[in-house]
This record gives C-alpha cells, structure tokens and sequence, in this order.
C-alpha cells in the first residue's frame, strides 16, 4: 500500500512539474512575440506566426495574435480564421473565450484563462463539432506593450 502511495504521489509531482513547464514555455512564447513586434513590426511578426515551423512554435505550444476586439491576426494552424471576428466563440459549456482573453489583455495586460475545447486530434475526426470531445485548454494571454494586441499561447491538461 504504502509503495501505491509513493508511486502515486511521484507520478502527481511529475505532472505538475511537467505543467510548469509548459506554462513557462507559453509565457516566454507570448513575451518573445510581443518584443518581436515591437522590434520588427506588425508584418513581419504575423508572417512569422503564420509559419508552421516558425520561431513561436515549439513541441508544447504555439503563439497567435489577436487585436483587442477579438479579431485572429495570426496563427500557425488555423489560417481559415485570419481577420475573423471570434468573440462570440464559445466553448462546450458556453463560456465566451475569446472575450475572457479580451478581459485579461485589458485589465491586467497578462494572465491565465481556463475553457473547454478539443485537442488538435480530436479537430482532425471526421465528425460534426459538437459530437467533438472537449478537454481542458489552459491559455496565457499577454498584452504587447503599447498596442492594443495580445499573444496567446496555450497548453491541454
């Protein structure tokens, strides 16, 4: 019993610790995105983005842009939805995601949001959305300095 408890309690360690590091890893994703803008500009940081091996990809997560209305800028996966509107996107309970990364980038300029959404696997099933499986999405949201857009870079729990 007592060697269930430890093995549990090392693999749990492992977890967390393992989620630390992708949450520092959307972190310094987000921060390097917005001093690549500040430094190189608006278009060549959304060419960079929209690369599917670009800078602001890694093995964990990767980096879009949006403005502060909701507007998708930029993305690596998703290019369909460039100069969309997504503040009405919802995620399976109904929560309005889009418009809490809005809040944050707002209010505090940085932060944490939490929603439901499917995995990239899940996306690529030959199904209806709704029939989709959602999980738990974990974003870091990071205002640029002195400009109304943010970076958002995300991780599965």
């Amino acid at each position: 019993m007592i060697v269930l408890v430890v093995m549990a309690s090392v693999v749990l360690a492992a977890s967390v610790m393992a989620q630390g590091g992708v949450k520092d890893e959307c972190v310094a994703l987000c921060k390097d995105a917005a001093k690549f803008i500040n430094e190189k500009g608006f278009y060549p940081t959304v060419f960079e983005i929209n690369k599917k091996g670009g800078k602001f990809i890694s093995k964990n997560t990767y980096v879009f842009l949006m403005d502060l209305e909701g507007h998708m800028l930029a993305h690596p996966f998703n290019q369909q939805f460039i100069g969309m509107d997504m503040t009405g996107n919802k995620d399976v309970n109904g929560k309005l995601f889009v418009q809490d990364y809005i809040a944050v980038a707002r209010s505090k300029g940085e932060g944490w949001t939490e929603y439901m959404y499917p995995t990239p696997e899940e996306l690529k099933k030959p199904i209806p959305r709704k029939e989709m499986k959602s999980s738990k999405k974990t974003s870091y949201v990071y205002r640029v300095p002195g400009k109304d857009l943010m970076v958002i870079a995300g991780f599965f729990e």
